[in-house]
């Protein structure tokens, strides 16, 4: 059985408010080469189980220098006056959600992640046979 690569942060955020400032909260990131398209993002907000949102690695790379994603999660850089900061938003039929998180922390994470799988090479890492075997044992 092989072993697969992890990389995983925690990240201070600011759950933007309006009219109230900020909340901070932390945030888990967790990147895996055996999924090497998604990064997933979860939130501890006093549940049993975290709230986990998953997005394309793609999405946050192209973010970091204009805005990206529609729909569900969206990524764009602060204004220049602010560029210590990664804007992120989240909407599912539940709500929406509008977080600030360091830039610098992000972008040594999404670093990591291209020593672990290398931009560009992510169709390498999968294993295609044992997808087509999975899909074939659930149909």
């Amino acid at each position: 059985m092989s072993r697969s690569a992890t990389v995983a942060a925690e990240l201070g955020l600011k759950l933007v408010v309006p009219e109230h400032g900020g909340v901070p909260l932390t945030a888990s990131l967790c990147y895996r080469d055996d999924d090497p398209y998604a990064i997933r993002m979860s939130f501890h907000v006093g549940m049993d189980d975290p709230v986990e949102w998953l997005f394309a690695r793609d999405l946050l790379a192209v973010g970091m220098q204009t805005p990206a994603g529609e729909g569900d999660v969206r990524v764009w850089p602060a204004p220049r006056d602010d560029q210590d900061v990664l804007n992120i938003s989240l909407s599912s039929p539940f709500g929406q959600a509008h977080f600030e998180a360091p830039l610098a922390a992000l972008s040594e994470f999404l670093m990591r992640t291209f020593e672990v799988v290398p931009l560009g090479r992510e169709g390498d890492f999968i294993d295609i046979e044992g997808e087509l075997r999975d899909l074939h044992r659930w149909a």
